[in-house]
């Protein structure tokens, strides 16, 4: 008994959470799956396959950021686990870190195994466009075009193909070309720590830290040791950045507070000849100089600071004088006395969100009707990245009774709700007459879309074409109803200027036969619009090239367009002008339409719901096998309507 008791295994410490996070998962309460799994990994932080579940279940609520870097621990901890290196890699190629995709697909694809062929794949696709974006770029600074867009473009590509001296060499030059740039030295120096030129990599952002652009500052705070920098990491940030007075005036007194008087004068002195507006440091090198006795040479740094605009520093130097204070001195308002949305601006504008989303936060605890504050807390939460939080400020602020304010809200919601949300599902539906045919067509669509990559979205459809002259139904595309419910699954890519391309493939389902029938198709489809948003001039055209296996095997390009006057946003009045070609010549798929046409809704109907009326006049432009006239009139009345649903 005593050998099977103390024989047992150690007990899971990660069980309990686990347990409950599966079960979570099950039920797709994926929140508290989420907290379950982080417990989890603090009880067993050395095991990959937590940390694997944990990065799938913040990809189906769509914190990529936060799954990649799940993945990132997860490799880290089990290197050999080719299935979690695509992983991060795919996600870090998705959120903007192409260098580090590059790399690890590099290292799957030099490994072999089953994941080496989309390894390489994925690396030539991210290399390839690297490697012609440096050679064109040094092709145009050989040419003559060495400006700081040319060495800035170069240097970006080259880190992120891993040619580290490259970019360094090209950072610096852009840097020397444009030195209020500092962003510019934060990437320099990142690619020198990169190459483990430390103490070039601290100098750089060291003097980044210091001075200039704030959001730099920042950027080049969080790359550096979380210490005080050291006397000689300033020295070698002035030889890289020998203006920079903040950093200069930061050294002095640090000179100072070390007892090394000799060492901060020597700084002081370079501040008053390169920065005679600096009447800080004016004033502490006069205090120096009259402390030593040295008084004929402290007077005119002293009438330097008197003559000035501080008068905070002048009445320090009277006092040292002896001389009357100034009673009424010109202070500027402190931010304790200064109204919580000012300072918020302030702070936004100089590029400190933290400090922005404090200010924000103390204006709407006192105002908490303010819909305006809600709205730039929404944004102020989107720039640090946490979307969660600025879609619930938008989606407050969208409720303002200001419509402009609500508007802008309602747009940046949608945004981050799309971006976040997993499915789509679009219907549409247009019943239409002919007087050409003396018919009543319908056409309509469910499609329901998987939006998880951003480049191509797999869906399913089910399309309706009918009519109800069902005599003439069949396989006869110049019948305009192939009287059929057609299931298909499909790939779509996301639009590029306005086109798509896309190919599905399934089986159509005649309601009269009760035949099924393969169907493929495939092509390409755009679209191109100006539409006012009341009244005004407006113009639309869609084009589409595809192929249609059941039509004979037959390519087809047709486009339409409208142009006209919009008279109000429910009545719109414009000109059509259609053609239809195909690739076999046939004579019902090559032919021009034009004619004036006239679309209105009103405001009690659905915003996606239009009637139309168009009168056309057609012509064939081939007629060989044509059984009708070369020429036709036809009168289309129609209702379209679709929506969204999320």
């Amino acid at each position: 008994m005593a050998t099977a008791a103390f024989g047992q295994p150690p007990a899971d410490p990660a069980y309990e959470p686990l347990n409950g996070a599966y079960e979570a998962l099950r039920a797709r309460s994926y929140d508290s799956a989420i907290s379950l799994f982080q417990k989890a990994i603090e009880l067993a932080p050395g095991r990959a396959a937590i940390r694997k579940d944990l990065a799938y279940t913040y990809l189906k609520v769509g914190e990529n950021e936060l799954a990649r870097e799940q993945f990132r621990s997860a490799m880290e901890i089990d290197p050999a686990d080719s299935q979690v290196a695509m992983e991060f890699a795919f996600l870090a190629y998705e959120t903007k870190q192409q260098a580090e995709a590059r790399r690890v697909f590099d290292r799957i694809r030099k490994l072999g195994g089953p994941s080496a062929i989309t390894a390489e794949q994925a690396f030539q696709n991210i290399d390839a466009p690297l490697a012609a974006g440096i050679e064109r770029w040094k092709s145009a600074i050989a040419m003559g075009g060495d400006n700081f867009s040319a060495n800035f473009e170069l240097a970006t590509l080259a880190e992120q193909r891993d040619e580290l001296p490259l970019a360094a060499e090209h950072f610096e030059k852009a840097w020397r070309l444009l030195p209020d740039r500092r962003s510019v030295l934060v990437d320099l120096g990142r690619v020198w720590m990169a190459m483990n030129r430390t103490e070039d990599g601290t100098a750089a952002l060291l003097a980044a830290s210091r001075g200039g652009e704030p959001r730099a500052a920042e950027m080049a705070r969080e790359l550096l040791p979380d210490r005080y920098p050291f006397v000689p990491e300033f020295r070698a940030a002035l030889t890289l950045d020998p203006g920079n007075v903040e950093l200069r005036r930061e050294l002095a007194y640090l000179l100072l507070r070390m007892d090394r008087q000799p060492a901060a004068e020597e700084q002081f002195r370079i501040l008053v000849e390169e920065a005679p507006d600096d009447l800080l440091a004016a004033t502490q090198l006069g205090f120096l100089l009259y402390a030593r006795g040295e008084h004929d040479a402290a007077q005119p740094l002293f009438d330097r600071v008197l003559a000035g605009s501080d008068d905070d520093l002048a009445n320090r130097v009277r006092a040292v004088l002896r001389l009357p204070q100034l009673l009424h001195a010109r202070t500027e308002p402190q931010p304790a006395a200064t109204d919580a949305k000012v300072m918020a601006e302030r702070s936004m504008q100089a590029g400190y969100m933290k400090d922005t989303l404090k200010y924000l936060q103390i204006a709407h605890e006192a105002d908490p009707g303010d819909f305006g504050v809600m709205l730039k807390l929404g944004w102020a939460f989107n720039i640090l990245h946490d979307d969660r939080q600025a879609m619930r400020w938008f989606d407050l602020s969208r409720r303002s009774p200001d419509p402009q304010l609500a508007a802008e809200a309602t747009k940046a919601w949608r945004g981050l709700h799309d971006d976040r949300e997993m499915f789509r599902t679009t219907v549409w539906l247009y019943p239409i007459y002919s007087t050409r045919w003396h018919d009543f067509f319908s056409y309509g669509q469910v499609k329901t879309e998987l939006l998880k990559n951003r480049w191509v979205q797999p869906y399913a459809s089910i399309r309706f074409i009918g009519d109800t002259r069902v005599t003439i139904g069949g396989t006869s595309p110049e019948s305009l109803s192939e009287s059929s419910f057609i299931l298909a699954g499909g790939l779509r890519t996301a639009p590029w200027r306005g086109v798509t391309g896309w190919f599905e493939a399934g089986s159509a389902m005649s309601y009269i036969t009760g035949h099924m029938l393969p169907d493929y198709r495939g092509g390409f489809s755009g679209q191109w619009q100006k539409i006012p948003e009341s009244s005004g001039w407006f113009g639309d055209t869609s084009a589409d090239a595809l192929y249609i296996s059941r039509f004979n095997q037959d390519s087809l390009l047709y486009s339409q367009s409208r142009a006209g006057y919009a008279a109000s946003r429910h009545l719109q009045l414009y000109w059509n002008g259609n053609f239809t070609v195909d690739a076999k010549g046939q004579y019902w798929a090559n032919f021009v339409e034009t004619g004036p046409g006239v679309r209105a809704s009103s405001a009690l109907l659905p915003k996606s719901m239009w009637f139309s009326v168009n009168l056309l006049r057609g012509a064939y432009l081939t007629n060989e096998g044509n059984p009708r006239r070369p020429n036709f009139t036809d009168v289309r009345v129609g209702v379209w309507y679709a929506f969204t649903s999320r």
